[in-house]
């Protein structure tokens, strides 16, 4: 459009002498409408583009320690990842309570939860939960993150804007 706008402005300037004042400012109005729309046009679609878009946060919980509960989170997870686009969605997991045997080296999920990290989703694990189970990072899958609290972590998330989901 800009570029037709460019056109019409060249052939009114080339045609000036045979023109008169009336007609070059009638199609100077036009113009300058043809101009407003564009521009009003290319500033809504600037709106709704993926780079503009403000990228959305979710946090889910897991306290099950059954392998069903974890593989619907992480099914919702990569759900929301594809639905909203990696790169528009902040996705954590956080587990606590009996959740915790699912982040061991070797657990039933362990696959699924490797994959999660590496397409982006940040898996926290509650440091309390492994302390009174008497378990160390070594313990764990490797890239994981740690918070001392799971649920204070949650209220936090909360608190900073994040969407609150518990499959």
């Amino acid at each position: 459009m800009t570029l037709s706008l460019f056109a019409t402005s060249i052939i009114i300037t080339v045609m000036t002498p045979a023109l008169t004042a009336r007609m070059r400012h009638g199609f100077a109005a036009a113009l300058f409408i043809l101009f407003a729309i564009g521009v009003n046009h290319s500033m809504a679609g600037e709106k709704t583009a993926p780079a503009a878009r403000k990228a959305h946060k979710v946090v889910l919980q897991v306290s099950d320690g059954d392998p069903k509960k974890w593989n619907l989170t992480l099914i919702n997870a990569k759900n929301v990842q594809t639905e909203q686009g990696k790169d528009n969605v902040v996705i954590e997991i956080v587990a606590y309570g009996p959740a915790i045997d699912m982040l061991r080296i070797e657990s039933e999920v362990e696959p699924r939860v490797n994959e999660a990290i590496k397409s982006g989703i940040k898996v926290v694990a509650c440091e309390n939960t492994m302390h009174g189970l008497r378990l160390t990072a070594a313990d764990m899958l490797p890239h994981i993150h740690y918070t001392r609290t799971g649920v204070v972590y949650l209220m936090e998330k909360q608190e900073q804007g994040y969407a609150y989901i518990r499959p």
